[in-house]
């Protein structure tokens, strides 16, 4: 008999059960166990990103559906309304087969380089770094791997496998003196990817399966997933993707494994079919969307969007506003706005809205991506975070909610680069180089209120009135912003206590020392925090303003005092 490693029946999926304890479950298992387990596990956040992705594809196709929310408040409410998936991966068996010898999974039969090269398996396992392999616990190379890690990497290496010239394979119109030059990163390594996660994994399948009439998204009677079509052949046909089946499982590279009875031990790489990410936003729900002044001026067309990549340096709740902000509400007209939300949390925002999902419940925005080096030939960095959120803030018809939630990152934003202004000004009075103090200060107090935003935000499933819950929050922020403060005047130095002469950049000439820096702090921060009301919120609250002539100019369109250094735009990245 010819080897076979069958993923319908073989553990290969990564799972963590809702005891705690974690297991390998076969595709069959995991639909049959779906109440059973917390969530996919995966040796990286991007690749639990993608299992997940598959399993929806699965599930949609399975079902063909929902239709509507009528047909997704019906398998909501269903304990086996995954029971149709038994009979679908009995269908399509022969495609599941990892090590078939004419249809592999996700793979090409007989695919090879004009040279008959083999390559080591660091070409698709992401977590052996290029070039830094002390950092990996595989070190220095990936010599086998078992078939079910196999089949995760090759889900994987689709979605995010990295850009650069890759060895050409026979067969492919598109190889030049043996090779293939740069076509980009896997499809899912240009999102910034989010999806929802429940309680259990059937809850997290649940609200990811977006109904067929969703008005946001295009929907194709043609889209399935990729074992339902016909096996790839070296090179690419350059057709476009169907649709949400069709995404999940697109196939951005060409594969075989190479393996003997134990294992995997080589593998063979290339380009497979490109997709472009441009106005893809109809078919792609799980990233946000940003318009492209410069991609609108090059096509001479508007608008166009691209995804919203994730900033490894922002947590989700910094990048709250991206997850939230409405579709008309920024820019809006005719020329669209200038950031869409990512579908699936409008998705989530339509069964609010419609009473499918209560308003005091709470879900979880998981955020996963990646940052690409030296021209997206090799990652950087991976992007792992979550977001819990009470649903309240994604309801349509009451914006108030989710208004008060981005504001009130906002405010965290502006006091904490107040103290970074407040760090600089203190080692301008000692004449010393600024940059790395207020850096620091940047780090310190989004360290010190990320905690309890997040706080603040699951409290808000349970808050009457939103803009007291905010006022709450600033309170909260002024104090801890002007705790932070204090303990950076007090390890000033003597030399900050003494000053010397500064001139700023509009040429204006004053003393500067600590004294003076704690006043324009405490003015800074009360005109960017507003006033929050009374809270006993100690010296750091009182707000004393920079007395006219000596401190910074006033409050500029942003609320925060003009400063030597203009702060960033505090929403370019979830």
């Amino acid at each position: 008999m010819p080897p076979s490693f069958d993923l319908t029946d073989r553990p290969w999926i990564g799972v963590l059960r809702c005891d705690g304890t974690q297991d390998e479950l076969s595709l069959r298992q995991v639909f049959a166990q779906v109440d059973d387990l917390r969530c996919v596990v995966g040796d990286l956040a991007t690749q639990e990103f993608v299992l997940v992705r598959l399993l929806l594809a699965v599930a949609h196709d399975a079902l063909d559906g929902p239709r509507g929310t009528e047909d997704w408040a019906d398998l909501w409410s269903d304990p086996d309304c995954f029971a149709p998936v038994e009979a679908y991966l009995d269908t399509h068996r022969g495609h599941f087969d990892l090590l078939h010898p004419d249809v592999p999974f996700l793979q090409v039969a007989g695919l090879h380089t004009a040279k008959e090269e083999v390559f080591s398996l660091n070409r698709i396992v992401a977590d052996v770094p290029a070039g830094e392999p002390f950092f990996s616990a595989r070190m220095p190379d990936v010599e086998r791997l078992t078939f079910a890690e196999a089949a995760r990497w090759v889900v994987h290496v689709h979605a995010y496998d990295t850009s650069g010239i890759k060895t050409g394979m026979a067969g492919d119109n598109r190889v030049k003196g043996g090779k293939v030059y740069p076509l980009g990163t896997g499809w899912a390594g240009g999102l910034g990817g989010v999806f929802v996660e429940g309680d259990t994994l059937r809850e997290t399948l649940l609200l990811n399966l977006v109904a067929a009439d969703t008005e946001e998204l295009d929907f194709s009677p043609d889209d399935r997933p990729a074992w339902r079509r016909e096996p790839c052949e070296p090179g690419s046909d350059g057709r476009s993707a169907t649709g949400l089946r069709d995404l999940y499982t697109w196939q951005s590279r060409r594969v075989r494994l190479h393996h003997d009875a134990d294992g995997v031990h080589g593998v063979v790489l290339g380009y497979g079919d490109p997709l472009v990410w441009r106005n893809m936003h109809r078919r792609e729900p799980m990233t946000a969307w940003r318009r492209s002044p410069a991609q609108e001026k090059k096509l001479g067309q508007s608008p166009v969007y691209l995804p919203l990549e994730h900033d490894p340096a922002r947590s989700a709740w910094r990048g709250i506003a991206a997850l939230l902000a409405d579709r008309l509400e920024d820019g809006g007209g005719t020329e669209g706005a200038s950031r869409l939300r990512p579908r699936i949390i409008e998705w989530i925002a339509r069964l609010v809205t419609e009473g499918h999902l209560s308003r005091r419940s709470l879900v979880r925005a998981r955020v996963v991506g990646v940052r690409y080096g030296t021209q997206q030939s090799v990652i950087d960095e991976v992007v792992d975070d979550r977001l819990a959120m009470p649903v309240v803030l994604l309801h349509r018809q009451d914006p108030s909610y989710a208004r008060q939630a981005i504001a009130a990152a906002e405010d965290a934003d502006r006091a904490v680069r107040v103290l970074g202004d407040l760090a600089a000004d203190l080692v301008r009075a000692t004449g010393a180089e600024e940059e790395g103090p207020k850096s620091a200060a940047h780090t310190e107090g989004f360290d010190a209120l990320e905690h309890p935003y997040r706080g603040w935000l699951s409290a808000m499933a349970d808050a009457p009135d939103p803009f007291e819950h905010r006022h709450t929050w600033q309170r909260q922020v002024r104090q801890t912003v002007g705790r932070l403060g204090d303990r950076l005047i007090a390890a000033a130095g003597d030399a900050a206590w003494e000053g010397r002469i500064h001139t700023d950049k509009k040429g204006r000439t004053h003393w500067l020392n600590a004294g003076l820096a704690d006043v324009w702090f405490r003015g800074r921060l009360a005109r960017a925090l507003g006033d929050p009301g009374p809270s006993g919120s100690g010296s750091s609250g009182g707000g004393v303003a920079a007395p006219a002539g000596d401190g910074p100019p006033g409050p500029g369109p942003t609320g925060l005092p003009e400063t030597d250094h203009a702060p960033t735009d505090p929403e370019v990245h979830v």
